[in-house]
């Protein structure tokens, strides 16, 4: 295994020149071979897992979810803080910032960035638990592109360019991410779910970050500094992806599900339960209604 690493390190250095003394030693940061394992293995449970769980009684988990998403709400939070705070002592400039001209404010940012790039690893566990909750049509392209990409993404951000430009959408992410756990915690509480309206505007909160990102971005290709230009180029690049991907996740769970309600709505055939309207039902029941018009 260490021949591996120094292997991969070499080549890495090669590619993409030295790399920030700053992180040397940190966990996990000294060489890929970790990050590369965990992705493969998120993948791998992501294939297996449903096929394990086939003829296997879901688990409620609500326990667990409630602690889980709280936990990473008030890691968000921190983080979140951590890097306003952090980018104001630092004078950080919004149009663009070099990696090495904050002072200890850049050491800040780099220990909050550190514990970003950990949190997606933690962030595996959303998957795991649609999985053992057999809510399988939650785990989309968007859901396994999004948290497979991220966590590889950020080893190569903490040691190459770990403050910086880089603070603008972890500090985004962090804040929406308050809002998402948030809901998801208060989700698990049958009795709150009600009371949870926000749902729909996470999704408009997260394409509004993306496009934030982007603009922010672009600021420091126009007027350019010390950061580098390709970590720029290929931010951007990414950024786009997951704009094209959100946006299609967006319009098939809100536009195509608000259309299909009115059509229901309007055939008299809607289902509800506990006053809440059941869609699902409704669109079994007319298909079953259609089968038996043709037979």
């Amino acid at each position: 295994m260490e021949l591996v690493d120094k292997t991969i390190n070499s080549y890495l250095d090669v590619w993409l020149g030295p790399r920030d003394p700053r992180v040397k030693g940190w966990l996990l940061l000294e060489n890929y071979t970790p990050t590369f394992i965990f992705s493969v293995l998120y993948l791998l449970i992501v294939w297996l897992g449903p096929k394990y769980m086939r003829n296997k009684q879901p688990f409620s988990c609500r326990g667990i979810l409630v602690v889980y998403n709280l936990g990473l709400t008030l890691l968000s939070l921190y983080m979140f803080y951590e890097l306003v705070t952090g980018v104001w002592e630092g004078g950080y400039n919004f149009f663009c910032q070099d990696t090495h001209s904050g002072g200890e404010a850049d050491m800040k940012i780099i220990r909050v960035l550190w514990w970003y790039y950990f949190s997606k690893l933690i962030e595996f566990m959303d998957t795991f638990f649609f999985i053992l909750r057999k809510n399988n049509h939650q785990i989309t392209v968007l859901h396994v592109y999004h948290h497979a990409t991220m966590l590889n993404i950020w080893w190569f951000v903490m040691n190459w360019v770990p403050c910086g430009h880089s603070y603008f959408g972890a500090t985004l992410n962090s804040f929406i991410h308050v809002l998402m756990y948030s809901y998801y915690g208060l989700s698990a509480v049958p009795a709150m779910r009600p009371y949870l309206w926000w749902k729909k505007y996470i999704t408009q909160g997260q394409l509004t970050q993306f496009v934030l990102t982007i603009f922010q971005t672009s600021c420091g290709v126009v007027w350019p500094c010390a950061f580098p230009q390709g970590w720029l180029y290929f931010q951007i690049s990414y950024m786009i992806s997951l704009i094209i991907l959100f946006t299609n996740f967006y319009i098939q769970t809100y536009n195509k599900k608000a259309s299909s309600r009115r059509k229901e709505y309007q055939n008299g055939s809607t289902a509800t339960v506990n006053g809440y309207t059941n869609s699902f039902s409704s669109l079994e029941n007319n298909v079953k209604q259609r089968k038996q018009r043709k037979d």
